[in-house]
């Protein structure tokens, strides 16, 4: 089986851009992994701090080796949205394949300092085991946490220039990129979805050779597709996934109050899940049908 690295340059070379979703329950990671065995794409699941302290680090690693060995098919763990070294640490230790350090909040001189941290640690594990483990690095705030909003969170007009990407990858050394480019976190409750800055991605990826990943991947299909094009090779989604997951859930209670048994009120709200991931990666792998 390929790596992650081998199938993010496939992407790149296809103009397709492989689909990341987080989950935090069991039901959740079968619908993500059935949805790419049925489409036969590869897929990554992710786990943020709060969804690890959920799950637990090592079985979330369990779990995904399973489904990898047992499903035979390309599905990598992905430590998402981590805010320290040691966090970042500990899911290195625990087996994941690529974790991202976030220090967007944190000044350029600040960012690079720990991002740079996480991949030399990184490479040491890496030449002391031989496992492929990738660093993802974000420069630009795209704002926290996934969550329906009322409006646009504040400081996301700044978009990452060209030349602030480039800057930081030498510095860093890290394997992937996520810039701002008119992205956020969660999803607006009501109005227009959010339109990314595309011309910023193409300028982006016309002077840097590391994948780009978009995150906040609640927005128009037209602006996917383009972001593909221009050079987005991992795309992430969540909010959408924990929408469909507890609407299917609160119908199925409301329609089945006497119902206390959890392995069928969540089938409905995997299966809500299944349908949204099964949308995306048709999307991102520019499959018809």
């Amino acid at each position: 089986m390929k790596t992650l690295k081998e199938y993010l340059a496939e992407a790149r070379a296809e103009k397709k851009a492989i689909g990341h979703f987080n989950f935090s329950n069991i039901e959740g990671l079968y619908a993500i992994a059935r949805a790419a065995k049925t489409l036969g794409v590869p897929v990554i699941v992710g786990t943020a701090e709060g969804e690890e302290e959920a799950i637990g680090t090592k079985a979330a690693v369990a779990l995904v080796k399973i489904i990898r060995e047992d499903w035979q098919m390309p599905i990598f763990l992905n430590a998402d949205h981590h805010y320290s070294f040691a966090t970042v640490k500990a899911c290195i230790d625990a087996g994941y394949d690529s974790v991202i350090y976030d220090g967007a909040k944190l000044t350029f001189e600040e960012n690079v300092a720990i991002s740079k941290q996480c991949v030399e640690y990184a490479r040491q594990v890496s030449a002391a085991t031989g496992r492929e483990i990738l660093v993802e690095v974000e420069i630009g705030y795209i704002g926290e946490g996934s969550k329906l909003r009322d409006e646009i969170p504040d400081g996301l007009s700044a978009v990452t220039s060209p030349e602030e990407a480039k800057l930081f990858l030498e510095q860093t050394g890290a394997d992937m990129l996520a810039p701002a480019v008119g992205n956020f976190h969660g999803m607006l409750k009501v109005g227009a979805k959010p339109r990314l800055n595309i011309d910023t991605i193409k300028n982006i990826a016309a002077i840097i050779q590391e994948p780009l990943v978009l995150h906040g991947g609640s927005g128009e299909e037209a602006d996917f597709a383009a972001a593909i094009d221009a050079g987005i090779n991992i795309i992430h989604v969540n909010t959408e996934l924990r929408r469909a997951f507890t609407t299917a859930l609160k119908d199925y209670l409301n329609a089945n109050p006497d119902d206390i048994a959890p392995y069928k009120y969540t089938a409905p709200a995997s299966l809500a899940m299944e349908a949204v991931v099964t949308e995306k990666l048709k999307i991102f792998n520019k499959i018809q049908g």
